[in-house]
């Protein structure tokens, strides 16, 4: 590659041109990612363009080569620390929508990239205290990534990856060396933030540092994933070294551990992790900050070393024990004489009855014990087995039943007579057997004589036309108990179905694992063993209708007890169940008869939970998700969620649920997008903004929500304006009129009038505004919309949008290209919005030089009010001032407002006396000391401009200058009169 220099433009070109996933495309990525590791400054350009394209698309090589090179970027190229931290602030919003992204390798990849930019953009924010936006957006996706590490339904690479994210926010969250000359920059942790930081708590997260290691300290008591156990302890090596202070909670707990919670795993897996312990103590006791904690080390390694040697012997006796029970010894009594070996010496030889006395026969497999003892069993005649029991018994002097004598034939004994049955024990029908087992049992019920003929006759126990008696009947109570019973049965005796490995709710286990198989035995016992009943009177029909319906619904509710009991842990027998009830309802939908039950018990379901809530867990939310059909009922439900300000719990899983419904479910993308476009106009502030925060996150990169999201905002803007609405232009690839079409239904909101009530409040306009407005800071060309329809609004609704517009002016910046674009352009009856817009900018501090140059050229090209030139006039050289000052005092009316106004322009373009010049500060802009005015030269030009001005204007002027902090001494006068007689 060195050799054969090539273009990274070119090759993306290429790759971007070539065919989706192919072959050909995946080797230009390769050979371009070969080039950009060797010289990889033009990554941060290409990651940006690249990002936008890919990070809303779906799953595709593309993708992943963009996440792959941004993940080599920032935690493995030569780039300097400042470009990553550009890299990381400016990605982090596409970064952290990519932790829920549907495909596993891409949130998997999404987290490693966060797991090198958590410090880089933790860093950054302990200098820059004033933007907040990025660490609430950090913060909130570390919670959510921490919440994965104990999910109980999440993938296990994805477990792993979040893990060690968490290892390094304790990293950082761990106070390093306080010396500012020993830090390294490129190791930041707590001891970076300042104690007054505004945002940043360093207590609060010093605390959770602490907790998140107590809390993987627990993992590794108690899990029994091998693979996260050897990531956990592999990466304290870096923690230990970096944070000497973990060093004594860290050995305790290496001290303390016995692979007690990995009972029952293979011993090559126990082995594994005992070996991963013992390579990071002995890596501690090297370490030179662990030297007095040697003597421990050294006494931990120890024990750990019999208790592996104990395993080891253990699993090794395992071994010989499964061997030898796989070997069959020969039988005797079965296998045919070799004549060939027949021995002629009279040698006594060990008998065949010594060897089996020794032989342990428990050692055996229980199957095999058994076939031994059927094939020796049929060695035997009924004769010589029944003389072999005699001998037995008289051996050990028991009673031993007489032979009959009779010669004459008995006859036949029936079955019922001498083998009653009982009625309700099923006996299926049977070839007969020989009598053998009665002589062990001693004697019994049966005389001896019946006896003795058993021996001999043989028992006719085919039973040809026997059918088995009715079921027992069982009352509503018992039916109740024994259904509760079983389903707590099946449930407790799961573990012993659980072969697989994966626990009932696990997202891992599919339809035919054995947890699969028990939750539908489960829920298919109690919706599909029953069919409605057909009688044909009516009276008849209704009252077992009603018995029917009323025996279901309480089996269901049985279950739907055993459910809300846990339901965070049960939430796989919930969604089986009503995956089921669904299709129980579709199959029979023909059936006059049958009563819908999935809309029901969902809404069961829901209502019960509904009050256990918690905003951190998402268990309710993937319930939803996970539904085969959402019933309109659900959507309003989630309504209520949102905009119940009283529980953020509830309006946390809302927001989450319709965003998860907009992601992942295609037919419920409009409606649920609808709801929270609605919700975007809500009278509290709230739930307002956590409406916008979501819908922002589809901005401007996905191709099928921004465009209804843009409308909807536009349609709001039109509602402002006075008279009808005007079509506001739509762009083709945002879907022209048909899209109209299909938003004139969306700007009804319930959260606002259809008209806005004249005078207009300013929290009503807000309600209307806050939206475009947030689109504003990703689209800026939205902005053109907001002046254009600003000429056509009320006076009051006007007055509002200047002061609401004060936040995302500041944001956008003085130097925003689109702004200055639009002051050019400014639409006519849209100056006074223009001339907030240059307000602002010149509140608290100096306009630029090409702020000023534009302002100048706008007063050149129309007649603008006086007051543009007030922000400006102190930047100008004296001439400029002298030709426009007469303008801005002819605004002098009388009132307060412009009388302030001109004050404030003498105060800035007059000098001040030469001996306090300089000793007093000023925050009002100022220009260079040779292009201020005198005040004689003021005075001088008043009177001068005085028709121009207009007689009141300028005595009202004269009266103001008049008043400034400076006097008029009679130098000044002196000055004055010289000037008039220079003149």
């Amino acid at each position: 590659m060195a050799n054969n220099p090539v273009d990274p433009l070119q090759l993306l070109q290429a790759a971007l041109t070539a065919p989706a996933n192919s072959q050909e495309q995946a080797n230009l990525l390769a050979t371009l990612r070969e080039s950009l590791e060797s010289q990889p400054s033009p990554i941060p350009i290409l990651a940006q363009t690249l990002f936008a394209v890919t990070v809303n698309a779906g799953d595709s090589l593309l993708k992943r080569w963009v996440l792959d090179l941004f993940h080599f970027a920032i935690c493995r190229s030569t780039l300097t620390l400042d470009q990553k931290t550009q890299m990381a602030v400016r990605e982090l919003d596409s970064l952290v929508q990519l932790i829920e992204d549907p495909s596993v390798a891409i949130v998997k990849v999404a987290i490693q990239i966060l797991t090198g930019v958590y410090p880089l953009v933790f860093r950054y924010l302990c200098t820059n205290r004033t933007n907040v936006g990025p660490w609430n957006t950090i913060s909130a996706c570390k919670s959510r990534i921490i919440e994965m590490v104990w999910g109980t339904n999440v993938n296990a690479g994805v477990k792993i990856s979040a893990m060690k994210f968490v290892q390094r926010v304790v990293l950082v969250q761990t106070r390093g060396v306080s010396d500012p000359r020993l830090q390294n920059k490129n190791d930041p942790n707590i001891s970076f933030c300042p104690v007054d930081h505004p945002f940043i708590s360093v207590a609060k997260l010093e605390t959770e540092g602490q907790k998140l290691l107590e809390g993987l300290a627990t993992t590794l008591y108690s899990s029994q994933d091998v693979d996260l156990l050897s990531a956990l302890l592999n990466s304290w090596v870096a923690l230990v070294k970096q944070r000497p202070a973990t060093l004594p909670y860290v050995i305790t707990a290496l001290r303390s551990w016995t692979p007690v919670s990995l009972a029952g795993l293979d011993a090559s897996n126990i082995k594994s992790v005992e070996k991963a312990v013992r390579i990071l103590l002995i890596h501690i006791s090297k370490i030179p900050a662990s030297s007095q904690y040697v003597p421990q080390i050294n006494d931990a390694l120890s024990q750990q070393s019999m208790r592996m040697e104990k395993a080891a012997a253990e699993e090794k006796k395992r071994k010989l024990s499964l061997a030898e029970s796989r070997k069959r010894p020969p039988s005797a009594a079965v296998e045919p004489v070799d004549n060939k070996r027949i021995k002629l010496d009279d040698t006594p030889q060990p008998s065949s009855t010594s060897f089996l006395s020794a032989f342990d026969f428990t050692s055996l497999p229980a199957p095999l014990i058994t076939n031994l003892i059927v094939a020796n069993l049929e060695a035997f005649s009924d004769a010589q087995l029944v003389s072999l029991v005699n001998n037995f018994r008289q051996n050990r002097g028991l009673h031993v039943p007489q032979p009959s004598t009779s010669t004459t034939s008995a006859p036949k004994p029936q079955p019922t007579a001498a083998l009653p049955i009982t009625p309700s024990v099923p006996v299926p029908p049977h070839k007969p057997a020989p009598a053998v087992n009665e002589p062990l049992s001693g004697p019994g019920d049966i005389d001896e004589p019946i006896a003795a003929n058993l021996g001999t006759q043989t028992i006719d126990l085919e039973l040809p036309d026997f059918q088995l008696p009715a079921p027992k009947s069982l009352s509503e109570t018992e039916r109740q108990s024994l259904v509760t019973d079983t389903v707590a049965r099946i449930w407790d005796g799961a573990e012993e179905l659980k072969g697989d490995g994966f626990s009932p709710d696990s997202l891992q286990a599919g339809g035919n694992s054995a947890a699969e198989m028990w939750m539908l035995l489960l829920v298919r016992m109690i919706t599909r063993v029953s069919e409605p009943p057909t009688e044909t009177k009516e009276e008849s029909m209704a009252i077992v209708n009603s018995n029917f319906y009323s025996r279901q619904d309480h089996l269901r509710q049985v279950l739907s007890d055993y459910i809300m009991q846990d339901f965070t842990s049960r939430i796989r027998l919930a969604t089986t169940w009503m995956n089921e009830e669904w299709y129980n309802d579709q199959v029979r939908s023909k059936d006059m008869n049958w009563r819908p039950n999935y809309e029901t018990w969902l809404n069961h379901i829901m209502t019960a939970y509904q009050n256990a809530l918690d905003g951190k867990d998402k268990t309710f939310s993937r319930f939803l998700l996970d539904l085969p059909s959402i019933p309109g009922g659900v959507l309003d439900l989630l309504r209520d969620f949102c905009v119940d300000n009283s529980n953020t719990d509830r309006l946390q899983v809302g927001f989450l649920t319709l965003r998860g419904f907009v992601m992942q479910r295609p037919v419920l993308r409009i409606e649920a997008l609808s709801v929270l476009l609605q919700l975007t106009t809500h009278s509290e502030k709230l739930t307002r903004a956590a409406a916008i925060n979501t819908v922002k996150l589809w901005v401007p990169n996905h191709a099928l929500n921004y465009p209804m999201i843009r409308q909807f905002a536009l349609q709001m803007l039109r509602k402002l304006q006075v008279g009808k609405p005007t079509s506001t232009k739509v762009d083709a690839e945002d879907g022209g009129d048909s899209e109209d079409s299909d938003l004139d239904e969306l700007v009804h909101t319930p959260y606002l009038p259809e008209r806005i009530e004249l005078p207009a409040k300013k929290p009503q306009v807000l309600q209307h505004l806050e939206l475009l407005f947030a689109l504003c800071v990703k689209v800026p060309e939205l902005l053109d919309d907001i002046f254009e329809a600003y000429t056509k609004m009320d006076t009051t609704v006007q007055e509002a949008i200047q002061d609401l517009i004060t936040a995302l002016i500041r944001s956008l910046g003085s130097s925003h290209a689109k702004l200055l674009t639009i002051l050019r352009k400014c639409p006519e009856g849209a100056e006074s919005l223009a001339l907030r817009v240059l307000t602002i900018f010149t509140e608290n501090g100096r306009p630029s030089a090409q702020l000023v140059a534009l302002v100048k050229g706008l007063i050149n090209e129309r007649d603008l009010d006086a007051r543009f030139l007030i922000p400006i006039i102190a930047e100008m050289d004296k001439a400029d001032i002298m030709r426009h000052l007469p303008r801005i005092v002819s605004s002098l009316n009388g009132q307060a407002e412009n009388k302030n106004l001109v004050r404030s322009v003498f105060s800035s373009i007059v000098t001040t006396p030469p001996q306090t010049f300089g000793s007093v500060t000023s925050n009002l802009p100022r220009v260079r000391q040779s292009e201020l005015l005198t005040p004689a030269e003021l005075m001088v030009l008043l009177h001068e401009s005085e028709k121009e001005i207009g007689r009141k204007s300028a005595i009202e002027g004269r009266n103001w200058l008049s008043s400034l902090s400076f006097q008029y001494t009679k130098r000044v006068f002196f000055e004055k009169q010289s000037v008039y007689v220079s003149q």
